[in-house]
């Protein structure tokens, strides 16, 4: 494999499905999505039934502290070497590029592995790959159960540059009556379509060469207005807890293993952040299993103080549309209780720069205090008030966040307040194609 450790990059020798697999069954979408849906889960099986699916090959983690959970890890990785035994897979050493259309726009990504020696997601990282919110290291272990024993990675890492000019990924676009493709097909449960095209050895080097461009000490410095700081090429856009477990098992293995061992690299697609089709979502939460639901405002007023502010609404709609429209200057956040009553929370003299991060600081006390059985993060307006509105329940509607800020915010503040923002809503998130060999 070509490798290029100045910007930390391998090009890799990529599995695809072989002919005869129905792609729109062997693709599912990320396993950390609808994780307070099981019948979205649900309805995938039945799509699947006995066809070879990454359904098998992954763990889905709304099943992730279920009873089943060794019996189902042994499952995937029996499945995935019984994959690789039946050569049910073929290979293809290089670099993919992938378009991903859904609600009317397409993305463009690029599929390429990074070098887990140039990331560090912990707080304070200089590295040249970094994690963008801070990573919840008792996350970790489960999932290093699950990529431990296994023999490929099927990743739904997305990974993100700062490329104002479009010089690495938006060349590929004019260039695909040139590639191979490898993949054409529709996604299931309205996730839109998924394309994927095999770069010649002449766009891969043009690649290498812009992503050296990117990584030159001079043009950050410009471009952020900073002297002599470490450079910041790939920023973690989703699934962070899945690269800082590969990162993870790296540094376990790698003494015994030697430095030249695949697990030292992590397949992932990277975007750029200026790519007009990619939204910055707002990641919601809610709170399960509330012991009092008529204590939530009464616990906001005693962590804020007199910095709290609430102001019912008469709909769902006017408290999305008053968190939406808010200005910068102002901290904002709405409030879904069960029965569905809505209201507006405006916070003054907030000590997070985020309204995200002066909520969750809250979320965590409360839920440290025994307020709530679970929080989980959600995405879309629907979602947060179908769940938040449910007895016993709450829910809260954040405002996003502007992606041209997050760069410079990474390298100026450091890590962003956990689950900020999410690139897409569910249905727009990665699905596992391509996969690669980690053992």
């Amino acid at each position: 494999m070509n490798i290029f450790d100045d910007i930390g990059v391998q090009i890799p020798r990529i599995y695809l499905p072989g002919s005869g697999i129905d792609l729109s069954k062997w693709a599912v979408i990320a396993c950390d999505q609808f994780t307070s849906q099981p019948e979205y889960w649900q309805k995938v099986q039945q799509i699947v039934g006995d066809s070879p699916s990454t359904l098998n090959l992954t763990f889905p983690e709304v099943y992730l502290e279920g009873a089943d959970e060794a019996g189902r890890i042994l499952s995937i990785q029996a499945a995935m070497r019984s994959i690789l035994e039946n050569q049910q897979l073929q290979s293809r050493d290089g670099l993919v590029y992938v378009e991903r259309t859904v609600n009317g726009r397409t993305r463009k990504g690029l599929m390429l592995a990074l070098d887990l020696e140039h990331y560090d997601y912990t707080k304070g990282s200089s590295s040249l790959i970094r994690a963008t919110e801070g990573t919840i290291v008792e996350r970790l272990p489960p999932r290093m159960k699950i990529r431990e024993g296994a023999e490929l990675e099927f990743p739904h890492i997305l990974v993100l540059i700062d490329d104002a000019s479009g010089t690495v990924i938006e060349p590929l676009q004019a260039a695909k009556s040139e590639m191979e493709k490898l993949y054409d097909f529709d996604l299931m449960l309205e996730s839109g379509h998924l394309a994927g095209y095999q770069l010649s050895p002449a766009l891969e080097s043009a690649v290498v060469t812009a992503l050296r461009g990117l990584a030159r000490q001079d043009v950050f410095d410009a471009k952020y207005g900073v002297k002599g700081q470490p450079v910041l090429l790939f920023a973690m856009g989703d699934g962070n807890h899945s690269l800082a477990t590969a990162k993870a098992i790296w540094e376990k293995i790698k003494s015994s293993v030697g430095m030249h061992h695949p697990a030292r690299y992590a397949l992932v697609e990277i975007e750029n952040v200026h790519d007009h089709a990619l939204e910055f979502e707002p990641i919601h939460r809610v709170l399960f299993g509330l012991a009092n639901p008529n204590e939530i405002l009464p616990a906001l007023q005693s962590h804020f103080g007199a910095d709290f502010h609430y102001a019912p609404a008469d709909s769902i709609a006017e408290m999305v549309k008053n968190v939406d429209s808010s200005a910068d200057d102002r901290q904002v956040f709405g409030i879904i209780g069960g029965g569905q009553s809505f209201g507006l929370v405006d916070i003054t003299h907030p000590t997070s720069n985020l309204a995200v991060g002066s909520l969750q600081v809250f979320l965590d006390a409360f839920l440290k205090a025994g307020g709530a059985e679970k929080v989980d993060y959600v995405h879309g307006g629907d979602v947060t008030s179908q769940l938040g509105g449910m007895p016993g329940n709450a829910g809260f509607y954040l405002p996003g966040m502007h992606k041209s800020d997050l760069f410079k915010t990474v390298i100026l503040d450091g890590a962003l307040p956990r689950k900020t923002f999410s690139m897409g809503e569910a249905r727009e998130k990665r699905f596992y194609m391509e996969a690669r060999k980690i053992a």
